[in-house]
């Protein structure tokens, strides 16, 4: 069991650098896939990058 939480763990933190690459927030990603795991880690890869923001 501690070994599929750490696994699970470690997939979050990974999720959470991926959303970050693609534009969207850490934090959020984070929490969502401690609750859903391997399908937020699709839903990360396949959804498109968010578009950059204007600063204007």
């Amino acid at each position: 069991m501690h070994d599929y939480a750490v696994g699970w763990g470690t997939l979050s933190l990974i999720n959470a650098g991926l959303a970050q690459a693609k534009g969207r927030s850490g934090l959020n990603w984070w929490f969502v896939s401690l609750f859903l795991g391997p399908i937020a880690t699709f839903l990360i890869v396949v959804w498109d990058r968010l578009p950059a923001k204007d600063p204007h």
